[in-house]
């Protein structure tokens, strides 16, 4: 017998809120969470000071001085959310977190920028001095999925999925693959980034944010012919992936199924999006699923509000789905959560699937004339119930992944 896979637990820290009902209720009521970080005025050549952040987030006041020894603030905040999905499963404090058959596929886009200060002073000024026994740990790029692994005991597969803006999708593509093939039982999944100025910075050299410092509220404003740029974004979001027998034998409540994982690389250029390639991602998706595009009823756009993304994006889609498809992109509202995003857009797509409720794109007034072709949903958003969702999401280094959620009955 195949084995299926399901989605028992999930969990977020976002700038929309940490229970499942203050995000749906935050989406319903439009909110875009982008602000101007004044901080970061005193920048020289910083022309984006715009940013979602998660306000006044601290740690855990239970996470002991061992624990946090390793931890950078990237890995505080997927070990915060992960310690909230496993209770949501019904796992918390379970034996089963240590017995082989479970395991951790989780991303970010690097582990902690400040650990790196070390290193760069030794190079600059020859001098150890800011270099100690956790900088290397709190900086490596597998930083996040290592610190999971040893605050829940576990003992099954590591995962690393540093994949830029698919790492929360890649992470939940593989789990859902280890668990496939028989190798896991149960899967920790997903993804997180917490805020850094030198991200904004990097995209800020590329042209690619939005400099609407004045008026934070009107961006990112995906697929718009008026947007200027993307606005990064904070957050955590984990799933706990299961095996169906292994779910029900346990009385486990269950999510969604994931019935389908295209992913993909361009092979041509390391920023430029390819949408033959992203096609390519959504069909293998599909072929996976046993799945016709006119079968998914709402599509997750990785949406990001960069004029080149948001047209190669458009044109991929179109390609696929020849009658348009009701789609939305969440990052009108958080902004682009990097390494989080492609597990909490599918969170979210997951949420409003059950629902019956999906949100509407912020910002969008004016449809840029190269995103036409696509049922992009806007006003107070549109009720409907379908029985497939998927959430696509785009990387640098040319990277895609492609995801498709069943609707579990209930």
């Amino acid at each position: 017998m195949s084995r299926r896979v399901v989605i028992t637990g999930m969990a977020a820290i976002s700038t929309l809120g940490r229970s499942q009902q203050s995000i749906l209720d935050a989406l319903k009521a439009r909110r875009n969470t982008t602000r101007h970080i004044e901080e970061w005025d005193h920048i020289q050549g910083l022309r984006s000071r715009l940013f979602a952040a998660i306000p006044d987030y601290t740690a855990p006041a239970d996470f002991t001085r061992k624990q946090m020894r390793t931890m950078s603030s990237v890995s505080v905040m997927a070990v915060d959310c992960t310690r909230e999905a496993l209770r949501d499963a019904g796992l918390e404090g379970s034996e089963e977190l240590k017995h082989g058959r479970t395991g951790v596929a989780y991303g970010s886009c690097s582990g902690s920028l400040r650990a790196n200060k070390g290193c760069i002073t030794l190079l600059e000024e020859n001098s150890t001095r800011d270099l100690n026994s956790s900088t290397y740990i709190k900086m490596m790029g597998q930083t996040v999925p290592v610190n999971l692994s040893l605050f829940f005991g576990t003992r099954g597969r590591l995962i690393n999925s540093s994949t830029a803006c698919t790492s929360g999708s890649m992470s939940i593509g593989m789990a859902y693959e280890a668990i496939l093939m028989g190798r896991q039982d149960i899967m920790i999944a997903g993804g997180a980034e917490t805020r850094n100025v030198v991200q904004t910075a990097v995209f800020d050299t590329l042209f690619a944010t939005s400099t609407r410092n004045e008026a934070p509220a009107s961006t990112p404003a995906p697929f718009d012919a008026n947007r200027d740029g993307l606005v990064l974004g904070e957050g955590a979001c984990s799933l706990i992936l299961e095996e169906l027998e292994h779910a029900t034998a346990r009385g486990a409540h269950i999510y969604a199924e994931i019935v389908g994982f295209g992913t993909n690389t361009d092979g041509t250029h390391i920023t430029n999006p390819n949408a033959g390639t992203m096609k390519e991602a959504m069909r293998e998706a599909l072929e996976q699923a046993g799945l016709t595009a006119g079968q998914i009823g709402y599509v997750s756009l990785h949406g990001t509000g960069t004029v080149n993304g948001d047209i190669a994006e458009a044109e991929a889609t179109r390609s696929i789905f020849t009658t348009p498809v009701p789609a939305s992109s969440l990052k009108g509202y958080t902004g682009h959560t990097l390494g989080a995003c492609g597990a909490l857009e599918s969170m979210v797509s997951i949420m409003m699937m059950r629902e019956g409720w999906f949100h509407p794109n912020l910002n969008l007034d004016t449809l840029d004339e190269h995103c036409t072709g696509l049922d992009l949903i806007v006003g107070n958003g549109r009720e409907m119930h379908p029985e497939y969702v998927m959430n696509n999401n785009f990387a640098f280094g040319g990277i895609n992944t492609s995801l498709i959620f069943r609707k579990w009955p209930h």
